[in-house]
């Protein structure tokens, strides 16, 4: 479902802006420095990411195949200064 938020337009030195806020920058999976394209048309401005976005953890387990990254992610023994 689509977040949205009503918005009012502010001045930002010789340009106009409007602030994204965190719910809506969550929903869109922008992040702070993250570099996006800005289209305008008859109805409106459209904002997009560029590039391929950072998957979300959930995202991450589910591609981890055992198989392919060699199993268990640590081993299981004791390691280094644990070893006694």
């Amino acid at each position: 479902m689509p977040t949205t938020a009503k918005l009012t337009i502010q001045r930002w030195g010789n340009s106009l802006a409007v602030r994204i806020p965190a719910e809506v920058a969550r929903a869109a999976h922008f992040e702070l420095g993250q570099e996006v394209e800005v289209t305008s048309d008859e109805i409106g401005v459209t904002v997009k990411p560029l590039g391929p976005r950072k998957l979300t953890l959930a995202e991450k387990l589910e591609k981890y195949d055992p198989a392919k990254h060699g199993g268990e992610a640590m081993p299981t023994g004791r390691v280094g200064a644990e070893v006694f």
